[in-house]
């Protein structure tokens, strides 16, 4: 028995493992546009969780260092105030309780318009055999449409609002990527 056929095998350095996550990405469910919605949802989900319990974070600090939000932007000050509505429980199991389930549906909000936005276009660009600014509108609009229905008290102005919004966004993403 040879002792010295380890010195055969492949040798990987873990930061040769981080840089062909770039090369292959994260999951293979056997089917490029179920790659790309899947990694799309999972990238931005935790995106959008860290921004949501850093928020918290934030608030939590300023309120608990007793200082007023008049030195805090009126933006600021008036989205805490959507922001997290049942988090100042009776009991610290209430908020936390609270700014888990508000975290998890951020999170569900940002993953949802990820997925759907990069399945749209690698779809659209499939279909018509272009990736133009089109395909970058419909997907667009079609998110923020769907990301509007997610909300509590979504009205049917808000829902062509945010997909207007989105269309105008991600056609001027779209536009200005050639540009930078």
């Amino acid at each position: 028995m040879n002792l010295n056929t380890s010195s055969n095998l492949e040798t990987r350095s873990l930061l040769d493992e981080l840089c062909s996550f770039d090369k292959k990405g994260l999951f293979d469910l056997g089917h490029p546009l179920l790659n790309r919605i899947l990694e799309s949802f999972v990238k931005a989900a935790g995106i959008g969780a860290v921004q949501a319990v850093s928020r918290e974070a934030f608030f939590s600090a300023i309120e608990g260092n007793g200082a007023n939000r008049s030195g805090l932007p009126a933006e600021v000050s008036n989205t805490k105030k959507n922001q997290l509505p049942g988090l100042r429980g009776e009991t610290s199991n209430k908020s936390l309780e609270a700014m888990v389930k508000n975290t998890g549906k951020e999170s569900l909000q940002w993953g949802l318009a990820a997925g759907l936005y990069s399945g749209l276009t690698y779809g659209l660009k499939e279909a018509r055999g272009a990736h133009d600014w089109k395909n970058s509108a419909v997907a667009g609009a079609i998110t923020g449409a769907t990301l509007a229905l997610t909300l509590d008290d979504s009205t049917h102005e808000h829902i062509v609002q945010c997909a207007i919004t989105g269309a105008a966004i991600s056609t001027a993403a779209n536009l200005l990527t050639g540009i930078f």
